[in-house]
């Protein structure tokens, strides 16, 4: 937490610097595939030529933008290194683990992987680790904070990319009709939807993800602001703890009331985001990104951010988000590891790093990053300090992706009428056994 708090101040302080000196220009969380395509490049890279060192990475899709930022990315970085052949493979979240595990299956690793997930590939003995790949210059760029969420027994096996945050938005007018005050425990949060329904039936109040895209932050969401959490402090898991238990059956009990959009097991963040920003959803919980989305819209708007409601005496907290960059072990030599040392010093380049986080609308993992950030956006820090309030899912136990599936079937189960408890105590023992 100390860390956390360590890098809020430092970002609120570059913004404070920011407004005095002048401009400037240039979170896991992931945009919806609209390409109607799983991948922006070959499925076999290309065979380099001549005594060129081939690279080959595969990039998560996080919008709309970025195969053509990788596409351009490509170009210039095999333009300016005579000596590598690059190739970038865009794949969208939805296909992303499917395509990684069967080119695992077949011997066919990437070199670079840019995905959420670590540790399985560690407990696999598949990566690097990865400040063997990075030059000691990059390296340094990287708030403290964010290297240890990929640290496993001393080793940081992973470099992050982006990260977000989680909040609360609300639309102020909807709120204002029905006579309600922002909720800031579980109680006036129900309340509130309550009122919001019986002023505006046409209006959904709360808005729920329980999809594979987004349910493990639900459980989270409700989890973390009543005491609970995916493990204890040793790392053990606490999937079926009591407090786990009261906080599934809370958010499906708000669905099952009528209080929520119609399907959380279908409708993604994405469907919900463009519901809020229609005038059709009252509140809902969601990334940074939602700020701008909602104001780029035809018809923006009035809305407000606040902190997820936590249950009575309870301490709020967001979620953070943070994706990764890694490199699996496939024997490399010298050469190899020397250009993927490149790779990672263009792409983490102060203006080309902030120029395309800022495109996806993230927020940046170093520190040069979060000043040019904090120079060129004002409302930047105060999402840094939301981050440095927010807990992270527990990605360095090696079980995680096992979990993370677990309790979306869990909200999914509920949902259907299963006992909140048993489903719980049965992934409990599952992963825990």
């Amino acid at each position: 937490m100390k860390k956390f708090l360590a890098l809020a101040l430092a970002l609120a302080m570059t913004a404070s610097l920011a407004a005095c000196g002048g401009g400037g220009g240039g979170s896991s969380a992931k945009q919806p595939d609209n390409s109607g395509s799983g991948s922006g490049a070959a499925s076999n890279p290309p065979a380099p030529s001549g005594d060129k060192v081939a690279i080959s990475v595969i990039a998560a899709e996080y919008g709309k933008q970025t195969k053509d930022w990788w596409a351009s990315f490509q170009n210039e970085f095999n333009s300016s290194h005579d000596n590598i052949d690059l190739n970038v493979e865009v794949v969208s979240w939805n296909d992303i683990y499917t395509v990684v595990n069967t080119r695992l299956s077949n011997n066919a690793a990437p070199d670079i992987l840019n995905i959420d997930v670590f540790a399985d590939y560690q407990a696999d003995d598949l990566l690097r680790p990865i400040k063997e790949c990075v030059s000691d210059e990059t390296y340094a760029k990287f708030y403290d904070a964010f290297l240890e969420q990929s640290n496993i027994d001393g080793t940081i096996w992973a470099i992050p990319d982006l990260a977000s945050a989680r909040a609360m938005y609300y639309n102020k007018d909807i709120l204002d009709a029905a006579g309600v005050e922002v909720p800031t425990t579980w109680a006036e949060l129900k309340s509130a939807c309550e009122a919001i329904k019986a002023s505006n039936p046409d209006v959904y109040p709360w808005g729920v993800d329980m999809t594979t895209d987004e349910g493990q932050a639900c459980f989270a969401y409700y989890s973390w602001t009543n005491g609970g959490d995916f493990t204890d402090a040793s790392g053990s898991w606490t999937l079926n703890s009591d407090e786990n238990v009261e906080a599934v059956e809370y958010i499906v009990g708000l669905v099952k009331d009528g209080l929520t959009n119609t399907d959380p097991a279908t409708q993604t963040r994405y469907d919900l985001q463009e519901l809020f920003a229609a005038g059709k959803l009252a509140m809902m919980i969601g990334p940074n990104q939602i700020s701008s989305y909602v104001a780029s819209s035809d018809t923006p708007i009035n809305f407000g951010i606040a902190s997820i409601p936590a249950n009575e005496g309870k301490s709020t907290s967001s979620v953070g988000v943070m994706d990764r960059f890694m490199v699996f072990e496939n024997k490399d030599t010298d050469a190899k590891i020397d250009a993927i040392k490149e790779f990672f010093d263009f792409f983490y380049e102060d203006t080309r790093y902030s120029d395309w986080v800022i495109m996806e609308d993230f927020l940046p993992a170093t520190k040069t990053g979060g000043e040019i950030m904090a120079a060129a956006n004002p409302d930047a820090a105060s999402w840094i300090e939301i981050v440095g309030s927010a807990k992270f899912y527990p990605t360095a136990q090696a079980k995680w992706a096992d979990v993370k599936q677990g309790v979306i079937d869990v909200e999914q189960q509920a949902l259907l009428g299963g006992n909140v408890k048993d489903l719980l105590d049965s992934l409990q023992s599952q992963i825990a056994g």
